[in-house]
């Protein structure tokens, strides 16, 4: 594998970053209804949806911006001309 083929270590970390994110909110969702219902499973099904929304919410807007003009190229060069296409 060549050096210019390896992802960068922005691209290896950017679904970490996405979890850190989704993880980061539904902890304040998880700590507000901590403290305003101080009943911790209140609070672990409160962090959950909040997560579990996070993570959609961000992996759609991900997926929603448009590629570069050098992800564009990475993508026709994968495809090759050994693409049945």
């Amino acid at each position: 594998m060549s050096r210019s083929s390896r992802p960068s270590m922005r691209d290896v970390l950017k679904p970490l970053e996405l979890l850190a994110l989704a993880a980061g909110m539904g902890l304040f969702t998880g700590v507000i209804a901590l403290m305003s219902t101080r009943d911790i499973v209140i609070a672990l099904i409160g962090f959950g949806i909040a997560f579990i929304v996070a993570l959609v919410l961000l992996a759609m807007f991900a997926l929603s911006i448009a590629p570069t003009d050098e992800e564009k190229r990475d993508i026709a060069e994968q495809d090759g001309p050994s693409s049945p296409h």
